[in-house]
């Protein structure tokens, strides 16, 4: 099949710097490649270069691209401007801040229509339309005069998506589609693109670092590394064999089900560009480089339907991706350390010159937890369903309009405050934005041991030492500011600061979710060794799935401000009851099992928490919704001693 992209030894540098180097690839009519590998890797680059959207100081040194034989890097400026968005098209990762704020969602899809269909007035507004229509966005009418701050963040991808589609592209470059979005809401994005490329017989280049998304979603696979091509396969052949110790090893990293044991982890980081590389760039990182590997760069080999770039390549020992190892029996339950009793946080709205009270946003409605010392509960859900409002109210961060929270048999008041931070802290979720930028770390550190009088002022230097290595931070890093280090070392610093005053219970906020599999394995692990090591207890907040089946021993499944289901992570993820337990379930991309086109999805959005529906506030959206439903909403009902469920019909019941 004639190729509609080639990419050819693609070399690009910014500022001086070969962020991209000698990278050669093609996509046929219909196909999606993904790019995949780790933050810093190269992939954003690559994309860029293709569009010729280059940040300042950039430019492509060598190589070729060819659109259907339309050679891009060539094209005056004036032409490339009709090619972008017109027969190639790019969805950005952060589509909030690619979309523009002050301007309605139908004349920003308009602009698109103008530029390449000469669509103007009451033509170019049925156009915009028809593209929300097209991908799944709901009321696409009334959504036209919506400004992007109105939209959830599912419904601002596809308003990305629909501007991309404007020009009618052959191909479809997607930069992380999907980073941003709770599992329900990924699962709709994808399905999306899918349906428009089987529809409209698009290339796609798909980048990602997620290896379930590439395995629902791929046909071939590329992975980068260090601005280099290392593999390139179908996607049947490096799931089923990876080549390339760097491809295993990513493997390796997965949360798999049923294995509670330590993950492996990738030593090192990706390593920075502006140095000199002799022999293979991850040679530093191999276990099985050998001298030649350092001295050499490697050449690519073929496999089948893949080829490689490794010295050892066809050597190496065979793996199994999809092995996991037993799960170890689950410990007796200790005392419990955390009771949260009809917890409520409602934000009033205010209205008129007077701002008087009109109505509340029941962010928090009637929850109930309790986690023992040393356990780990993990609190799941879509975005805006109250999760982090949870974690902060227990933490005073938010003042509850209602409820009881005791820790450590001690009810928690306004008065006792600092009793309570000194037992509990928060790893929030952008360790860059919670971390002061103008301090340095052991600062960071010290801040909340002298604010509550931790220790003997003499011997806090030294216990910030200590924390340093004990979440595997180098020696020197008290001296440095958070700019110079990684988002997996950020992380690591986020949770020494939770640490320093000694706590007995962790709200971990998404503490992963911005991470690669690599990194996130390494946080996982110190969070593990942490509660072995100190006997912590954890609220775990997050909307993956996998790393809930690894480090939770409970799960409470949260929708709209309330919980609807509750019990054990193992029962509650292989055997869910509530039905919108088994959606979340569903809509995960997996390395193996359920086809994405076949998999249970969850239709339309989450209600809003000023106005929820009647009854069980799920029942818009539930395919087994009754008149019950509709008219009252459910009590719980016990599965077993440790699992209950709140539904009318009870999912598998």
């Amino acid at each position: 099949m004639t190729a509609l992209l080639e990419v050819r030894g693609l070399v690009t540098e910014v500022g001086g710097v070969r962020v991209v180097d000698g990278v050669s690839f093609e996509i046929a009519p219909g196909e999606t490649y993904a790019l995949l590998g780790e933050s810093g890797c190269g992939k954003s680059m690559t994309a860029l270069s293709l569009m010729r959207l280059l940040p300042d100081g950039g430019r492509v040194v060598s190589g070729t691209v060819e659109l259907e034989g339309t050679k891009l890097l060539t094209l005056p400026e004036r032409a490339m401007r009709q090619m972008r968005g017109g027969r190639m098209a790019m969805i950005f990762q952060e589509p909030m801040l690619a979309l523009n704020p002050v301007i309605r969602v139908g004349e920003q899809i308009g602009e698109a229509l103008a530029l390449h269909r000469n669509l103007t007035g009451g033509a170019a507004r049925e156009a915009a339309r028809g593209l929300l229509d097209a991908v799944g966005v709901p009321d696409a009418t009334r959504r036209l005069d919506s400004y992007p701050f109105e939209l959830s963040g599912g419904l601002r991808q596809r308003v990305m998506i629909a501007m991309a589609l404007a020009g009618q592209p052959e191909l479809l470059i997607a930069d992380e589609p999907t980073t941003a979005l709770d599992v329900t809401m990924q699962a709709q994005v994808l399905d999306v693109l899918r349906a428009l490329r089987r529809e409209r017989r698009m290339g796609m280049l798909l980048i990602t670092h997620d290896l379930g998304v590439v395995a629902q979603n791929a046909d071939r696979v590329g992975l980068m590394y260090a601005g280099e091509l290392l593999e390139e396969g179908t996607r049947e052949a490096f799931f089923a064999s990876p080549q390339h110790p760097y491809s295993r090893m990513l493997f390796e990293a997965l949360p798999r089900p049923g294995d509670s044991g330590r993950l492996a982890t990738i030593p090192g980081q990706v390593p920075r560009l502006d140095g000199t590389f002799t022999g293979c760039r991850f040679a530093p990182r191999c276990p099985y480089a050998v001298a030649r590997c350092r001295e050499e760069s490697p050449g690519w080999q073929s496999f089948g339907t893949q080829r490689v770039r490794c010295h050892r390549a066809g050597e190496l020992p065979a793996v199994d991706v999809r092995a996991a190892g037993e799960r170890t029996g689950a410990a007796p339950p200790a005392a419990p350390l955390l009771q949260v009793d009809g917890l409520k946080v409602h934000f009033p709205i205010r209205r008129g010159l007077l701002q008087r009270t009109v109505g509340y946003l029941r962010a928090v409605d009637d929850v109930s937890l309790v986690i023992e010392a040393g356990r780990t509960l993990a609190l799941v859900g879509e975005s805006g369903c109250g999760k982090t409002t949870v974690g902060k109210a227990l933490l005073h961060l938010i003042e509850p309009t209602a409820g009881r929270i005791a820790l450590a048999g001690e009810v928690v008041t306004a008065t006792g405050l600092q009793r309570l931070r000194r037992r509990s802290q928060m790893v929030f979720q952008d360790p860059f934005s919670s971390l002061n930028p103008r301090m340095r770390v052991a600062d960071i550190l010290l801040e909340g041991m002298d604010a509550l009088h931790v220790g003997e002022a003499g011997q806090r230097r030294a216990a910030v030492a200590r924390l340093l290595q004990q979440v595997g931070l180098p020696d020197d890093a008290g001296g440095r500011y958070p700019h110079a280090f990684s988002g997996g070392q950020r992380q690591r610093i986020a949770i020494a600061r939770a640490l320093a005053v000694s706590p007995q219970f962790v709200i971990c906020d998404e503490p992963t979710s911005a991470l690669d599999v690599s990194v996130q394995a390494q946080i996982l692990n110190l969070l593990k060794d942490l509660q072995d090591e100190l006997g912590l207890a954890y609220l775990f907040i997050t909307h993956n799935l996998a790393v809930v089946e690894y480090l939770a021993h409970r799960v409470a499944v949260m929708y709209l401000g309330r919980i609807v289901e509750s019990g054990p992570a193992a029962q509650v993820l292989h055997a869910p009851r509530h039905p919108y337990t088994q959606a979340l379930v569903a809509a995960v991309p997996r390395v193996v099992g359920t086809a994405a086109d076949t998999a249970l999805r969850l239709a339309g959005d989450q209600p809003s928490p000023i106005d929820p529906p009647p009854g069980c506030h799920f029942h818009p959206r539930c395919p087994q919704a009754d008149a019950r439903c509709r008219e009252t909403y459910p009590e719980a009902t016990q599965v077993d001693a440790t699992h209950w469920v709140r539904c009318h019909i009870i999912a598998g019941g």
